[in-house]
């Protein structure tokens, strides 16, 4: 049995791969501000603990590290999932939208981190999950600032993996593509109110007009993904990065093929900036 420790398990992600979970006999602490919609959703399931957690705040991290560890005896999978998205030119987003994004996304998941991995030292084992997106790989205009948030989270986890593989803890970057979710509900995304006309007509308008005619018409199916994270959290040898959906791996393979492209045409002047060779 394995313990998990996930944060936004409310709903969403964060609630589908915790009843998994359960349903395939690991214990689950589920986090969130409010652990009274835990409780009504999960039931009063013996290997459920349901924790109030505000990610945002290091004292209340803390504290349900230390609640997880004080019923349980151990935390063997953290899921960094909670998290929301910003759409919107790089331009339009505001100080304040872009401060809050970065609260949650990428200070938020360090504080939870922070206070976990003390406890899976001290037990030399532990898989920490970091939810990042497609967007995290590559961005898309229009989810810039949204993007670079999940860019943050791959250069943590990329460092932090080598950090903690002597220590016997393992680390992997899940890539979600477009998945059936709430993302693109008000209660997850949030869409920068100072629209600029410049960008009306460019890629940055295009993609609000999709935002806003795709919802719950995304490709990924949730569930199979909740399944998926349960097989990835029991697997002996997990990958540093995880992609799901076919839409993500579309993405990943269309970069790459660019990059090594762009990398050869390049090539020459990029390597023109090194001292000359002394002659032997």
């Amino acid at each position: 049995m394995r313990v998990w420790f996930i944060t936004g398990a409310s709903r969403g992600f964060g609630a589908l791969i915790a009843q998994e979970a359960l349903d395939a006999g690991d214990a689950v602490v589920a986090t969130a501000r409010n652990p009274r919609g835990l409780e009504e959703k999960f039931g009063n399931h013996r290997n459920l603990l349901a924790v109030s957690l505000d990610v945002t705040d290091e004292a209340s991290a803390h504290k349900a590290a230390e609640a997880a560890f004080k019923r349980f005896g151990r935390i063997d999978v953290l899921l960094n999932n909670a998290g929301f998205g910003l759409l919107g030119a790089v331009e339009e987003a505001t100080t304040e939208e872009i401060g809050k994004l970065y609260a949650t996304n990428v200070f938020g998941l360090l504080k939870v981190t922070r206070a976990v991995l003390p406890h899976m030292r001290r037990q030399r084992s532990g898989h920490v999950l970091n939810i990042s997106s497609i967007g995290g790989y590559e961005s898309h205009a229009g989810w810039g600032i949204y993007c670079s948030t999940k860019f943050a989270v791959e250069g943590l986890s990329e460092a932090l993996a080598a950090e903690v593989a002597p220590l016997g803890i393992k680390v992997t970057i899940v890539e979600p593509g477009f998945f059936r979710t709430d993302f693109l509900d008000e209660s997850s995304l949030a869409v920068s109110p100072s629209s600029i006309a410049d960008y009306r007509e460019t890629p940055v308008g295009a993609m609000r007009e999709f935002a806003a005619g795709h919802n719950h018409q995304q490709p990924g199916d949730p569930a199979r993904l909740a399944k998926a994270m349960v097989t990835l959290a029991h697997s002996q040898n997990p990958p540093l990065r995880m992609p799901f959906g076919s839409d993500t791996v579309a993405v990943i393979e269309a970069k790459n093929e660019h990059v090594a492209k762009e990398l050869a045409a390049w090539r020459e002047l990029a390597v023109s900036t090194d001292f000359p060779k002394q002659d032997a």
